[in-house]
């Protein structure tokens, strides 16, 4: 329900703010305005993402949890987003996740809401099908039937010598006539 009245909310709150701002400073202004900060979202993203990412790697070469700085990270791709997109109200969000203690403090929320919890999959755990013996070893009993039969030797005329491959005359060779 809250995301409904967000996408609600929101283009009007853009739209009132459009209408106001174009209002002080006129038509021309506004838009230039509206350029510069999808200009400095771009600018942003390109800069504070690459410098999230080396942050990243940082982490996990000294063997940190990059968990924060994937967080920063992607807190800084958001903010640059929102600066992308047309409109005043999303800038002043963007420019507020600019801001580190307001990512922290958002960061901190956020991690009261998430439960980690562990995944993984072990041989114990997995379901097998009640019909099937377990297979110890990784041996597989099992029973097969040759389903072509082998050419039959063919029988060299005396002009060609063992280290002569037979000629044969009609198909390629690929199918038996």
């Amino acid at each position: 329900m809250r995301l409904i009245a967000m996408f609600l909310v929101v283009p009007i709150i853009e739209i009132a703010l459009f209408i106001q701002v174009g209002g002080l400073i006129g038509l021309w202004s506004t838009l230039a305005l509206v350029l510069l900060s999808a200009v400095a979202g771009v600018v942003l993203m390109r800069s504070q993402g690459a410098r999230a990412g080396q942050e990243i790697q940082r982490s996990l070469s000294e063997m940190r949890d990059p968990s924060q700085p994937m967080a920063h990270g992607a807190m800084i791709i958001a903010a640059g987003l929102l600066l992308v997109v047309p409109g005043f109200f999303s800038d002043a969000l963007g420019l507020l996740l600019l801001i580190p203690g307001v990512r922290r403090l958002l960061m901190r929320r956020i991690a009261r809401r998430v439960v980690a919890g562990h995944a993984g999959m072990h041989a114990a755990t997995m379901r097998r099908d009640p019909h099937r013996p377990p297979y110890d070893q990784g041996v597989i009993d099992g029973e097969y039937i040759v389903a072509d039969d082998p050419r039959a030797p063919v029988d060299l005329p005396p002009e060609l010598g063992d280290d002569q491959p037979p000629r044969r005359t009609g198909g390629s060779g690929w199918t038996r006539h």
